[in-house]
């Protein structure tokens, strides 16, 4: 959200093209699909795409977009279908997405949002990464070393974990090796009852 705040005080995207990454095509409603292979929810995230003016330009960036996929039908599935579609070239639209310097990246990780959703966490990364740099995309990776010297022994420590994440084996070596063999630590998940 801070990237999307800098554009639009930089007055290079507006609040309606961040809400069109957000809602993509959840207002739209339109049951003349033409692509018997494409889910209903992307048929309707491309349909608010293709209606979307970026940054209130007179012309809709991808208006074109259901005819060049009609047209090209294989290569857009392809493309849609790839493992890592947004590290792939997009066709009809990269040298166009590559020629907005102020918001390519925004509109490409608009495309990506609408046509692959399940790839928007890694190409809002990559937008991150272009606007604020490299810096705000790498993982926190503090040493249990270095929180324990930062607290006191009668303020609790929160970890926020990501799916899949687990210090618990790191702190109980701490506690068991530590120079104050506190061991068993008491532990306490947000998620239990």
């Amino acid at each position: 959200m801070m990237s999307t705040k800098i554009l639009i005080k930089d007055n290079k995207l507006t609040a309606g093209d961040v809400n069109l990454f957000l809602k993509a095509g959840a207002g739209v409603d339109d049951r003349n699909k033409i692509f018997s292979w494409m889910t209903d929810k992307t048929w309707l995230n491309l349909k608010a795409l293709s209606k979307h003016k970026f940054n209130n330009d007179h012309t809709c960036f991808f208006k074109e977009l259901p005819d060049r996929i009609q047209r090209n039908d294989a290569i857009w599935r392809n493309w849609i279908e790839e493992n890592e579609p947004e590290n792939s070239p997009v066709p009809d639209y990269e040298e166009k997405i590559n020629a907005d310097a102020n918001i390519g990246s925004f509109i490409h990780m608009c495309l990506v949002r609408a046509m692959r959703e399940d790839r928007t966490m890694l190409v809002a990364n990559m937008f991150i990464k272009n606007v604020l740099g490299d810096e705000y995309i790498r993982p926190i990776t503090d040493l249990i070393h270095d929180t324990y010297e930062e607290t006191a022994n009668n303020i609790p420590v929160l970890y926020l974990l990501s799916a899949g994440a687990d210090p618990t084996g790191t702190i109980d070596d701490f506690a068991k090796k530590g120079q104050h063999k506190q061991f068993p630590t008491g532990k306490v998940s947000m998620g239990e009852e």
